[in-house]
């Protein structure tokens, strides 16, 4: 999975968002390191939607009207959750290993 997929995917976790949350999401979570544009978010929440990982729902009731054309808004389908879990085993099991080889820090 790609760090892009990742955080976008993490983004979800708590909720639907629309294309502009989940940007706001991946750059205040890792400060600023993962910078998405509107175009590779868009692209990439294209392909999550193709393969059955994110989906395109209703707005949610309270959300503040925006001025402009009606926001999109994506939420993880269970399968997306899925993936999101693997994921998260498998980087954990990379830094349990890194940690026993004493390449970070941390218990």
């Amino acid at each position: 999975m790609t760090t892009r997929t990742l955080q976008i995917l993490l983004a979800l976790i708590d909720g639907p968002l629309h294309g502009y949350g989940i940007r706001q999401s991946v750059r205040e979570r890792t400060g600023g390191e993962v910078v998405l544009g509107s175009g590779t978010l868009y692209e990439a929440v294209d392909r999550l939607a193709a393969k059955g990982w994110l989906e395109e729902v209703a707005t949610p009731p309270d959300e503040p009207k925006s001025g402009g054309p009606p926001r999109r808004f994506y939420a993880l389908t269970s399968d997306g959750r899925l993936e999101l879990s693997r994921e998260i085993e498998r980087l954990d099991a990379v830094v349990k290993f890194a940690r026993g080889r004493e390449l970070i820090r941390g218990g």
